[in-house]
């Protein structure tokens, strides 16, 4: 039963890993967004992928998921808090007060975007 649920695990994972690698560069999605795309999940345990991502190979582009508000809520699961910010800054996102500027024009929403 425990090698079933790490397969499970493996593969929950993977999916969100699958769909976050997709968030275009100087783009950014949320945790729900991510979750209701998949169908099977919830925004926090997308955010529990998130933060089990940074060995994942290939890489997983986790700064560009924020939350339903647009705020840098995982930042403090980087290497320090100001990485999250830094990479966003580095594809032309504006930071203002730990939230993404105009959000609502930089957000990518893979229900619209992945035709299945």
């Amino acid at each position: 039963m425990q090698d079933k649920n790490k397969n499970e695990q493996k593969s929950f994972f993977e999916d969100v890993f699958a769909v976050a690698r997709q968030i275009p560069y100087g783009r950014v999605s949320s945790y729900g967004a991510i979750a209701n795309y998949l169908e099977t999940v919830t925004a926090r345990m997308v955010g529990w992928a998130m933060n089990k991502s940074f060995t994942a190979d290939p890489p997983v582009p986790a700064h560009r998921v924020v939350n339903r508000k647009g705020e840098l809520s995982g930042r403090h699961h980087f290497s320090t808090p100001s990485m999250m910010q830094e990479l966003l800054e580095n594809e032309g996102i504006i930071i203002e007060q730990d939230k993404v500027k105009d959000f609502k024009k930089l957000y990518w929403n893979p229900s619209d975007e992945l035709a299945d």
